[in-house]
């Protein structure tokens, strides 16, 4: 299986300044943050590293850390814009600014796939604070978000009201994503495309628990169901380090064998500014016809 890299270049309210020595300095709109990057194996462009705030990571391999802020920066967070879509930047304590930058490559790519399909009917899975879910409804799909997290479903729909999309065809749903997605085999539903960005792991609204290795196999079949040979796509990106893009791939490629099409694999990576250099950021697995 060919592997691609889908990068990620520089637009006006984010980019990717410089990195090195295990970190990377990124701009968020007027603020510029520092956060650890254990993939920037090489050495910094400059010196000039200064930020609004740095992640300081814990000491343990679960993540863990605390922001260390140099400036004040909005409570509340703050408005940036990607092509028609605002939604609001701001930390986190799971180190990063309520959404991934890097996915604006994806956004593209899935509404390239709409193109001149009517009133298309698409899913975000762990759809997290909704920049995929609006990114898709700007384009003429009609969306339905799930994602564990009441407070990520509710910053969704408050990015919904940013983008002017309040009453934009999107079904907001708190929900376990493999529950779900079991019902809606059950009810014999199929979307045009579906996005899943699944977590390492993760704790459903009803203490369900989600483990990557384990789940996902048996969650890419049933959204499998989902799809027909008049879909358009079907898009999985993985942030676990410890995967690969061929296995995700073949795992892709045997679940969608009986459908005209192509699955394609690879990597996720960011343009970096200073130098052009591409930062690895993920791992992604497709289908599309």
């Amino acid at each position: 299986m060919k592997l691609d890299t889908l990068i990620g270049e520089p637009w006006a309210d984010y980019g990717l300044v410089d990195s090195g020595n295990g970190k990377k300095l990124e701009r968020y709109g007027r603020f510029r943050f520092i956060r650890p990057e254990p993939q920037a194996l090489w050495a910094p462009a400059t010196d000039d590293w200064r930020a609004a705030g740095e992640f300081v990571p814990g000491s343990d391999e679960e993540g863990g850390g605390r922001w260390i802020h140099h400036e004040q920066t909005p409570r509340e967070g703050w408005p940036l814009r990607w092509n028609e879509v605002s939604f609001t930047a701001q930390t986190t304590a799971f180190r990063h600014l309520a959404f991934f930058p890097d996915m604006a490559p994806v956004w593209g790519w899935m509404r390239e796939r709409l193109e001149g399909a009517e009133s298309p009917e698409c899913m975000n899975l762990f759809g997290y604070t909704g920049v995929g879910t609006l990114a898709l409804s700007a384009a003429g799909a009609r969306m339905v978000h799930v994602d564990a997290s009441k407070k990520s479903v509710e910053a969704a729909r408050g990015n919904a009201v940013l983008s002017g999309m309040a009453d934009a065809p999107i079904r907001w749903i708190v929900d376990d994503a493999v529950k779900f997605v079991a019902r809606e085999v059950r009810r014999g539903r199929r979307y045009d495309g579906i996005l899943l960005d699944p977590p390492k792991y993760g704790r459903g609204p009803d203490g369900e628990i989600w483990r990557l290795e384990e789940d996902l196999p048996d969650l890419i079949a049933d959204c499998r169901q989902l799809i027909d040979e008049n879909s358009r796509f079907l898009f999985l990106t993985v942030y676990a380090v410890r995967m690969s893009a061929l296995a995700i791939g073949e795992m892709l490629r045997q679940a969608f064998a009986d459908l005209p099409g192509t699955v394609e694999a690879g990597e996720l990576g960011v343009r970096e500014e200073a130098r052009g250099l591409t930062l690895p950021t993920a791992i992604w697995a497709r289908w599309s016809r």
